[in-house]
């Protein structure tokens, strides 16, 4: 789960919520008695992990947590594989990049000589004509400047990849850095001025340079962020989105060679998108009118500053002090081996997740997701048709969703080419160029394909479960098809309690909030009638309170934040209630035991602790409640858990029949 695509359409998950009859009498009757389970049962069924696993000082640790560190120690072991006895030639590349990565006395040896090939080009420049090849070779590399160039979804066609030509070639996130008054933006482009000039002093420029070459590239980008538009209007990708025939590039965009740029980079399709003109128009001028010693410098200083972690120390170090420490708040550089895995990934993810699959992914494992997920999706079915606050038409779009919906499990469908320049174990930066090119190039490979539905936007590597919402499917890696989310080991009803939770976790957005602006045809737009929305978010209100009456573990007198959790909280309870759906249908006549291990098999997902700062900053800024009312919230609404642990309506966690709220179960 994890590149960042500019038109990704925002996930903002809702879930409906209804009131359940009461069964008041039936519960005096039963008279059961007030267990641990009925009182707090996260912290029952999760007590001997809750007790064993302490934090000490500042952090957290977490169920979910500790999977992704399976995963990456999985990916590190591979690695040593391939790097001492390769079994094909994609796990030679693997093995001679992870060497070359891990051997930090070679890194050091190599200095800048990665970046020497690119340097002399960019150094070569003599005339204005000159500057827009050593733009198009360096995108070629995945070293972006001027603008971006990406491949990313066609909004007129959901199943086809276009090119897009979109502002970028900027140091700093946001251009308004560069000319906003605000003592902290000053501030920040102060740190910056300092981070150029040691990216130019190691890439080449005397001392008695490095002033006037750092004003030269500060220059060249608050030139650029002032033609550039603001970050929030980049969030709406229909403003985004403008096809234009690549015909006329030649006579329009004479000097930035725009059509030349496309054919560099093996791009052939008649059509990409520019939305944007007057930017490129500008830079067009740019090329033209700025001395090219200027370029050269801009040129210069952004290999730099791409490469440096990849580089010998003096680079590493300097990158880390201003993107590390200052943009991203960081207080010490990450383990060598976890900044060369975090390399590999983004390079040459795809290749390691070749190998990934082919080594922790057992049929077994891959039928078993399949086969609760089929069922998860079906209880999703059975949910639309018998709820009753869906208008007749949304109950159609959604039936219609539901049954074109797809469930991919592990790889990615899309076969890459996986040719490249060889690599050798001597220079872990010249690797790092080949397989960022290698990248470049399956990636502009895309554009103008019809394919868009073989292709995944996160690693099998990774643990993910993700639904896409542009091609209503679901996505679920290899690396997540293990404890806790699918443990092999566990009973069924456990799976169904954490794999299949998650899997309706996310197959809920299909028809939710999110999922109405797709209908099951691809097109963009919104499904719901008006009466759907309001009953909606009349119920939403009501999970609000019930979260906001909670207090937040860890914290004294702070309470959970409702409304800024409710998104997710609404996802929860949908997740418990599919997936309840889908194992009782299947195993109609299951045991009390049985029964109790479905409630665990969800309360293992959400374990967590966390020390009081981190908590402090959760409840103020994190979009999920705490692991505590991720578990014990939606089971205080769910009939079935006060059922199978005898747990007194209206007493402990479970709420009184006429608060509870539901969204798919039966019921209004």
């Amino acid at each position: 789960m994890r590149h960042t695509q500019p038109l990704a359409l925002a996930l903002a998950v809702t879930l409906v919520l209804g009131l359940m009859p009461s069964d008041a009498d039936a519960q005096r009757r039963r008279a059961p008695a007030v267990t641990p389970a009925c009182t707090d049962f996260y912290s029952e069924a999760n007590k001997d992990w809750l007790a064993a696993n302490t934090v000490v000082g500042s952090g957290s640790v977490s169920a979910l947590g500790e999977l992704q560190q399976r995963a990456v120690q999985q990916q590190r072991e591979l690695l040593d594989a391939a790097m001492r006895t390769p079994q094909n030639e994609v796990q030679t590349l693997l093995g001679h990049f992870w060497a070359s990565g891990i051997d930090e006395a070679a890194v050091e040896a190599d200095g800048a000589n990665p970046i020497a090939p690119m340097l002399g080009r960019i150094n070569a420049i003599r005339r204005a004509r000159d500057i827009a090849p050593a733009i198009a070779a360096l995108h070629q590399v995945g070293i972006p400047v001027a603008f971006n160039f990406t491949a990313d979804l066609d909004l007129s066609d959901l199943d086809r990849y276009a090119g897009y030509f979109a502002q970028g070639g900027l140091g700093l996130p946001d251009p308004a850095y560069y000319t906003s008054e605000d003592p902290d933006a000053r501030t920040l482009l102060g740190r910056y001025t300092e981070y150029v000039s040691n990216i130019l002093r190691l890439t080449g420029t005397p001392e008695d340079r490095v002033a006037a070459e750092m004003a030269q590239v500060l220059d060249l980008e608050t030139r650029i962020a002032r033609l550039s538009r603001p970050v929030e209007s980049l969030r709406d990708p229909r403003a985004n989105y403008a096809m234009v025939p690549v015909a006329g590039f030649a006579r329009q965009y004479r000097n930035l060679q725009l059509a030349d740029f496309l054919k560099a980079q093996g791009v052939s399709a008649e059509q990409v998108s520019l939305a944007n003109p007057e930017l490129f128009a500008q830079l067009d001028a740019l090329v033209n009118s700025l001395r090219p010693d200027q370029w050269k410098t801009y040129l210069r200083f952004h290999v730099g500053n791409a490469m440096a972690p990849y580089l010998s120390k003096p680079f590493r170090d300097v990158e880390f002090e201003f993107h590390g420490r200052v943009l991203r708040g960081e207080s010490a550089q990450l383990p060598r081996e976890t900044q060369v895995l975090n390399a590999i990934n983004r390079a040459a993810g795809a290749m390691l997740a070749r190998e990934y699959v082919a080594r922790h992914l057992p049929a077994t494992t891959a039928s078993r997701a399949n086969d609760i997920a089929g069922n998860v999706r079906d209880a999703l079915a059975r949910a639309v048709g018998r709820n009753a606050w869906m208008s007749p038409q949304a109950k159609q779009e959604a039936a219609a969703k539901i049954a074109a919906l797809q469930i991919e499990v592990g790889p990615s469908l899309r076969e890459l080419d996986y040719t490249t320049q060889p690599m050798g174990r001597s220079s872990f930066g010249s690797n790092m160029l080949i397989a960022s090119t290698w990248h470049r190039r399956e990636e502009m490979r895309r554009i103008g394909r019809t394919d868009a539905r073989r292709r995944w936007d996160v690693l099998p590597q990774q643990p993910v479960l993700a639904y896409d919402i542009a091609h209503n499917r679901l996505l679920v890696s290899a690396a997540a098809l293990q404890s806790p989310v699918l443990d092999m080991g566990m009973d069924t009803a456990a799976q169904y309690g954490s794999f299949g939770a998650m899997v309706a976790h996310e197959i809920g957005r299909s028809v939710d909030f999110a999922g109405r602006q797709v209908d099951a045809a691809g097109n963009l737009r919104n499904w719901w009638t008006a009466n759907d929305e309001a009953a909606w978010l009349g119920r939403a209100d009501l999970l609000v309170a019930q979260y906001n009456a909670y207090d937040y573990p860890g914290l004294d007198a702070m309470k959970v934040n409702g409304a800024l959790t409710r998104d997710q909280n609404m996802v929860d309870l949908s997740a418990v209630e599919l997936a309840w759906d889908a194992w009782s249908t299947a195993q109609p006549d299951a045991e009390a035991s049985a029964r109790e291990g479905f409630f665990r098999g969800w309360a293992q997902l959400w374990r967590q602790q966390s020390s009081a700062d981190v908590a402090s900053r959760d409840q103020a800024t994190a979009v999920h409640a705490p692991g505590k009312w991720r578990v014990n919230g939606p089971l205080a609404n769910h009939p079935a858990f006060a059922e199978t642990f005898k747990c007194a309506v209206g007493t402990g966690l479970v709420r009184k029949a006429d608060e509870q709220v539901s969204i798919w179960r039966e019921g209004p």
